[in-house]
């Protein structure tokens, strides 16, 4: 194998090496975002269950085994 059909060869796996990293780039940040987003919903959600329930004191008593 000749030294250009080597260099050929490296520069299409460099190739597809970037348009890979380029891909696997593009799902971090997709994925990133959707992160973002489900935080953003799951903190509203939280929100919304803080208002809705005051907090009550329990009573460990109440929480007894019945064989007691």
């Amino acid at each position: 194998m000749s030294l250009e059909q080597r260099v050929t060869e490296l520069e299409v796996k460099l190739s597809y090496a970037e348009d890979l990293l380029d891909e696997l780039n593009r799902v971090v940040y997709r994925q990133q975002a959707q992160i973002d987003g489900l935080l953003r919903q799951l903190g509203a959600l939280a929100q919304q269950v803080s208002e809705l329930e005051p907090p009550q004191r329990r009573d460990l008593r109440d929480e007894l085994p019945p064989h007691y």
